[in-house]
């Protein structure tokens, strides 16, 4: 699962070549994110509702509706490879910096509400990706596309 932010078509292109190191040129790409195959998408929903809450506005919308389907992505790559809305970009990006420690601990609250207590070697590593994902949304604003790719 990873988000990247440049050229649709070079991000498809890449991953239907298996060549996802490209993702880390930055001659090509803005912004790399890799998550992983252990996140689940919806945890990203939740991540919506932290930044939500800490910054006590009404953006960003849910994970799942920022996304779009990418055309012309069928058979090119064995992932689903959807676009992402600018204006969720955008309302991650202006997450301040001194709310970052608030954001990961709602996040971490509202997927204890939903999967159950974490284990509390788990913490820091969504703590971190929590901060990983606001400081990618910032290099990605203004990139011509944020792809979102994950397979199932």
């Amino acid at each position: 699962m990873d988000l990247v932010a440049g050229d649709a078509r070079d991000v498809v292109l890449a991953l239907s070549v298996d060549d996802t190191a490209a993702f880390s040129d930055p001659d090509r790409f803005a912004a790399h994110l890799p998550l992983g195959g252990g996140l689940d998408p919806t945890w990203l929903d939740l991540f919506s509702e932290a930044v939500r809450s800490v910054t006590g506005g009404g953006e960003p919308a849910d994970f799942l509706d920022a996304r779009s389907e990418l055309d012309g992505t069928n058979g090119a790559t064995e992932r689903i490879v959807e676009r992402v809305d600018p204006d969720w970009i955008g309302a991650v990006a202006a997450v301040p910096d001194d709310l970052t420690g608030a954001l990961a601990g709602r996040w971490i609250e509202l997927l204890e509400q939903e999967l159950g207590l974490l284990p509390r070697e788990e913490k820091p590593w969504i703590r971190d990706l929590a901060a990983r994902i606001v400081a990618f949304c910032r290099s990605a604003t203004g990139a011509r596309d944020v792809v979102f790719a994950w397979g199932f």
